[in-house]
C-alpha cells in the first residue's frame, strides 16, 4: 500500500507548498490532481500561481468531481490532490451526495499502491457561518477531514508556513 499523507491548515498557511515539497520527496516526478475550477479571474490567477510554483517536475490532471477515478491514474508516481475542500465544494454545488463520495474516497485511498498527498483546509476554527449552505459545507469538511485523517499514515498541520506533525 502507498503512503497516505494529509496536509491541513488555514487559508494561506503554506499547506500547498508543504504538500508539494513532501510529494516530490517521494519521487523524482509527481502528478498534481487539481480540483479547482477557474470560475472567475481571481481563481484563474490562483491556479496560474500554483502552476508557476510547481515547475516541470509535475504532470497536472484537472479533476473537479471524480477524484477516485483520478487516483487510479498512476504508474507508481506519487500524486498530490489539491485540494479536498474545493473537491467537496464542487460536489455540494453539483448536487452530488458528498457522504457517498467521501466513503468512496476513503475506500480508494485504502487501495493505493503509490503515495498520495492530500491538501485540505481546516475550516471549523472560526465562527458559525450565518447561512445554511456555509454551515453544511463547514460540517461536511470537518467530517471529511476526520475520515481521511483516520486512514492517513501521516497528518501534517501547516502553521505560518511551517509543518507540524500531528500523526
Amino acid at each position: 500500500m502507498g503512503s497516505i499523507i494529509l496536509v491541513t491548515g488555514g487559508a494561506r498557511s503554506g499547506k500547498s507548498a508543504i504538500a508539494e515539497s513532501r510529494t516530490l520527496s517521494l519521487g523524482k516526478a509527481a502528478i498534481y490532481i487539481a480540483t479547482a475550477q477557474p470560475f472567475d479571474s481571481e481563481m484563474e490567477d490562483r491556479i496560474a500561481t500554483h502552476k508557476a510554483r510547481r515547475g516541470a517536475a509535475w504532470r497536472t490532471h484537472a479533476e473537479p468531481l471524480d477524484l477516485c477515478t483520478a487516483l487510479t491514474l498512476t504508474d507508481g508516481t506519487p500524486r498530490l490532490v489539491d485540494c479536498l475542500t474545493l473537491w467537496l465544494s464542487n460536489l455540494i454545488l453539483a448536487g452530488r451526495d458528498w457522504r457517498v463520495e467521501a466513503a468512496r474516497l476513503v475506500e480508494t485511498l485504502g487501495a493505493q499502491a503509490a503515495p498520495v498527498v492530500l491538501v485540505t483546509n481546516e475550516v471549523g476554527a472560526g465562527i458559525v457561518p450565518e447561512n445554511r449552505l456555509a454551515r453544511i459545507f463547514r460540517d461536511a469538511a470537518g467530517t471529511l477531514n476526520q475520515q481521511v485523517a483516520q486512514v492517513a499514515d501521516e497528518v501534517i498541520l501547516a502553521v505560518c508556513g511551517l509543518p507540524m506533525k500531528v500523526k
